[in-house]
């Protein structure tokens, strides 16, 4: 129990992120450009979800869900970081640590829920159309969204209080730039074997379940696709389909490997790595992805655009004088 409490009064030390690297300074800037352009892109694409009507469908409401969760997931880390980095000191607090493993682990959970979820629509509209209005109801929409915080809260809540409840009375050094299970385990002095195993298997059910059924939705889709005439609706759908595809792979090709290997065939310099892959490469693309393969969404935000074009065409002339108006000719 004295081991406990002195863990509980005790900070745990970072390594960071850039102390695998020679160039420390040119990393930290290219970590930081990304960062505020992923929170710009996805902060851009909720406002246009939001203002423009043709957006307000059941995808696209998923789609700013997922936004939110790539705008969440870069803020638990990133601003600590570069904070440490610019300050020179790498300590965090063991409250601080277990917010950033209830959070992070909240929202990749949540996230990847979310993106099978959305495989789900995808089967309906293309493959019944018909029935796509009452099969994705606002109300399905809704379940959907909160069956995906609720499955991410209880398995944050169940992984932060049996990782945490560990005494580390070993090295504070955590050779990460952020608090993570798989790199917290390493400092307990108690053996943690049945945890790193029950860490698997539920990465096995987290991430290999909702694979699965992506995957089997995404049979439906392909077939459904293979069977159209019209040419224009085959790259639509194949289009829309192939974005999401992309981003799913993004996302779980890193978790894979980071939750479900064995904690012996990892090392720190490759786990960081993967860490920022994740937790910043892939919420920066998401939306570039969304944005730029969808016609939807680039219609949106040149309607954006030119109507706020307009809006300083009006401001600027108004501040002209009346007789310098009265002579342009419209």
């Amino acid at each position: 129990m004295g081991h406990v409490n002195h863990s509980v009064a005790s900070d745990f030390i970072l390594v960071g992120l850039f102390s695998h690297s020679g160039s420390h300074q040119l990393l930290f800037f290219l970590v930081a450009a990304m960062f505020l352009m992923g929170l710009l892109g996805n902060t851009v694409l909720l406002f246009l979800i939001h203002v423009d009507y043709r957006l307000h469908t059941p995808m696209y409401f998923l789609l700013s869900q997922l936004s939110l969760f790539d705008i969440g997931f870069p803020l638990v880390t990133i601003p600590k970081m570069a904070s440490d980095f610019l300050q020179g000191e790498s300590f965090i607090s063991f409250e601080g640590c277990a917010a950033q493993i209830f959070f992070l682990m909240l929202m990749g959970v949540a996230e990847g829920i979310l993106l099978t979820l959305m495989s789900y629509d995808r089967y309906v509209a293309v493959c019944h159309p018909l029935q796509y209005p009452l099969l994705m109801r606002r109300q399905v929409c809704l379940l959907m969204v909160g069956s995906s915080w609720l499955a991410g809260m209880l398995n944050a809540s169940i992984q932060t209080s049996i990782t945490l409840h560990f005494a580390y009375c070993a090295s504070r050094i955590v050779d990460h730039f952020f608090c993570e299970v798989p790199a917290l385990l390493k400092l307990s002095c108690a053996d943690t074997s049945a945890c790193e195993l029950a860490l698997s298997t539920s990465g096995v059910l987290i991430l290999v379940l909702p694979l699965s059924l992506f995957a089997t939705s995404y049979g439906y889709v392909l077939g459904a696709i293979l069977r159209m005439r019209s040419e224009e609706a085959r790259n639509k759908a194949f289009t829309t389909c192939s974005s999401h595809i992309t981003v799913v792979g993004l996302f779980y090709g890193a978790a894979v490997f980071m939750y479900m290997v064995p904690g012996a065939y990892h090392n720190p310099h490759q786990d960081n790595v993967l860490s920022l892959f994740y937790s910043l490469v892939t919420p920066t693309l998401n939306p570039l992805i969304y944005s730029l393969r969808n016609r939807e969404v680039r219609m949106a935000l040149v309607k954006v655009l030119s109507s706020a074009g307009l809006r300083f065409n009006i401001v600027k002339m108004s501040l002209l004088p009346k007789d310098v108006i009265n002579s342009v000719q419209f």
